[in-house]
């Protein structure tokens, strides 16, 4: 893998969809935001998502991972990684919704192979088709990392569950039709407190007892979460995704893959940001008239920022290989979460410099970048986390 702020592909398939893909977000895709005067601090509506999942839908892109059954491609992890890549580079306000990862089939997650004949009809194959949206609701105000702590509860009561508890940051929850809740499976004595059991649902957001509250603000700015909250909510017994106690296996299935597969989008977002500085450094006049980047001590940053994205880019799509050809890949996918998040913002940060006081204001897409790669470090498990997967992986397989 060779350095390039525009990647090419060797294979055919590759290249043609990256392609097609910038096309469409440089073209059709960049005169439907103009058209609607979108920005990322924009408190977005269906109305802006549903004709961007339509076309992309139309296109071949929105579901594009899935098997051909689904209406998808069947991509390798490394093509969907390289189109993923191209989302997060291509600075569009709308391109979450692209390939689905607002409240469509990346967001869903693995849980077609979970899901009964119903489930499928009623939710998952709508969503598929950018006709229905979800959301993912796992995280509470005190069960973040520990979702073992979470207190949502499930009690059954006849032909069905009775739901109390308070989700939040609900990505995709603004707009989404329903959503995936996991909750604890109400025990007594001991069984509960030190042997919890959990139960994966799909709830309906417009039933009896369930409220959907607008979300924090994260920093990046965005209006993308929401709360669920459940107080006595009945969801019918044929909702129960997979088997009954099962629930904490399906929402944390394949972590090894999602956790390789958010790092694309953010090395898209870093080579965007990476690309910008290079602009700003050939433009930019400093005293005597020549550009920034003529000055040592730029060249030397720029030259750092590019080495360790090389570095991040490379690392992560050598695990998608890998992951591709069925090998284990459990320490390389902390080990790609941690170098990627780390980097990135080392990247962002020295990006921001280079700015200076353009890089400090809010409307700058450096400043909105930087905001938004700061939260990776956190985001789908926190660096800390990271390292500590590793160190035990060393540990007992070394």
């Amino acid at each position: 893998m060779t350095f390039s702020l525009r990647p090419t592909y060797d294979d055919p398939r590759t290249a043609e969809l990256v392609d097609r893909l910038r096309d469409y977000l440089d073209g059709e895709l960049a005169d439907h935001e103009r058209e609607r005067g979108l920005t990322h601090a924009t408190p977005l509506s269906r109305a802006d998502l549903e004709p961007v999942w339509h076309r992309s839908r139309e296109l071949g892109f929105y579901g594009i991972h899935l098997p051909e059954a689904y209406g998808g491609q069947n991509l390798t992890y490394a093509q969907l990684a390289a189109l993923k890549e191209e989302v997060g580079a291509s600075g569009r306000v709308l391109a979450h919704s692209v390939l689905g990862d607002m409240g469509g089939p990346l967001r869903a997650g693995d849980i077609l192979g979970h899901a009964t004949e119903y489930q499928l009809d009623k939710y998952l194959l709508p969503l598929i088709r950018g006709e229905r949206a979800c959301c993912f609701s796992l995280t509470e105000t005190d069960a973040g990392s520990d979702v073992r702590s979470m207190r949502t509860v499930a009690v059954r009561d006849g032909d069905g569950y009775r739901l109390t508890g308070h989700k939040v940051f609900s990505s995709a929850g603004p707009f989404a039709d329903f959503a995936i809740v996991v909750a604890r499976m109400a025990g007594t004595g001991e069984q509960e407190r030190d042997k919890p059991r959990f139960s994966a649902f799909l709830v309906d957001l417009d039933s009896p007892g369930c409220r959907v509250e607008d979300g924090a603000t994260p920093m990046s700015g965005e209006h993308i979460e929401s709360d669920i909250v459940l107080d006595d909510c009945f969801v019918p017994a044929a909702n129960l995704l997979g088997e009954e106690g099962r629930g904490m296996r399906i929402a944390l299935g394949r972590v090894t893959t999602n956790r390789l597969l958010h790092c694309p989008t953010v090395l898209g977002a870093t080579r965007r940001a990476l690309a910008l500085t290079l602009d700003r450094t050939r433009t930019r006049k400093v005293a005597g008239g020549q550009p920034l980047l003529m000055l040592q001590a730029i060249q030397h940053k720029v030259a750092d920022m590019a080495t360790e994205f090389y570095a991040a880019r490379s690392m992560t799509y050598a695990a998608l290989a890998a992951l591709d050809e069925g090998r284990e890949v459990h320490a390389e996918a902390f080990m790609c979460k941690l170098f990627v998040a780390e980097s990135a913002f080392r990247i962002l940060d020295e990006a921001v410099q280079i700015h200076g006081k353009e890089g400090l204001t809010q409307g700058n897409e450096i400043e909105y970048l930087f905001r938004k790669i700061r939260m990776f470090r956190i985001l789908t498990g926190t660096s800390e986390i990271q390292r500590n997967g590793i160190a035990k992986l060393l540990a007992f397989n070394h």
